[in-house]
């Protein structure tokens, strides 16, 4: 997309757009370049399919993703409607005859974007790309086995998805309070093709699960989360992280007394 020389490092608004691809490091060398080509494949099909130029947006490689900026002649909504819906029905198709399918987590938000000859930046870039890495959207996508899932910011869900419209049902988007590198932010997730995903607490590891991994390091492994962090669910939910000398039990009936504990520096077992 070309750019006047006078707009040189001006910020101007723009659609934020943030796709990367699900487990990208458990593909060999040789599987990347063939995952590198469905994600052009899919973006570029959605962009005809939607009636925007490639030449009309900026793209830039992110090795196993892409980042995307729209300028603000073309309407945001086209973008959340008509071109998410291309993007996810070309997806579902191609991944039916794929090996490994891929997946994609995507994020958008609006905001003040600055360009050179290098790329983008600015905190709307930051924002997007934090919402697409969230450990929300990447436990989403693999707890639900899907194709793709959409976050959105809280801007952008209030400004476009709130009041709908062709393609777009708020109906089908579920709100999550996410940490992120320039703090806590609210945002919006949706499974295109699907009812408003359930942002409630992951399931939390059975104690077998724990004992067999060996630490409890793997088990938060196990539950979908990276080492060192969790994000909130829900709106007013608590976040509990168990590890240890403290354990999770959750719909847990227990048919007689139990001790729960252990004393500490003193053996009180009698022969």
């Amino acid at each position: 997309m070309e750019h006047d020389a006078l707009d040189a490092g001006e910020a101007r608004y723009e659609l934020v757009i943030s796709v990367d691809a699900r487990g990208s490091g458990q593909y060999s060398d040789a599987e990347k370049p063939l995952m590198r080509r469905q994600i052009y494949e899919v973006l570029e099909t959605a962009f005809a399919q939607a009636g925007v130029g490639r030449n009309a947006v900026h793209l830039e490689d992110r090795g196993d993703g892409v980042l995307i900026s729209v300028p603000g002649r073309i309407a945001v909504a086209r973008l959340l409607g008509l071109w998410m819906t291309e993007l996810h029905e070309k997806l579902r198709l191609d991944n039916r005859r794929e090996r490994r399918p891929l997946g994609l987590r995507v994020a958008m938000h609006v905001g003040p974007v600055r360009h050179d000859s290098e790329g983008i930046c600015g905190d709307a870039v930051n924002l997007a790309c934090g919402l697409a890495d969230s450990s929300v959207a990447r436990h989403l996508l693999e707890r639900e086995r899907a194709d793709l899932v959409l976050a959105v910011s809280e801007s952008l869900y209030r400004e476009v998805v709130a009041p709908g419209g062709k393609f777009i049902d708020p109906d089908r988007f579920a709100p999550a309070r996410i940490t992120l590198k320039g703090g806590e932010v609210t945002a919006w997730f949706q499974l295109p093709g699907r009812p408003a995903p359930a942002l409630g607490q992951p399931t939390a590891p059975s104690s077998s699960t724990t004992a067999a991994s060996g630490s409890p390091a793997a088990a938060e492994e196990e539950d979908g989360f990276e080492d060192g962090e969790r994000d909130g669910y829900g709106d007013g939910d608590a976040a509990y992280r168990a590890g240890r000398d403290m354990n999770v039990f959750r719909d847990t009936t227990f048919e007689r007394s139990v001790h729960i504990g252990h004393h500490i520096g003193t053996d009180r077992r009698k022969d």
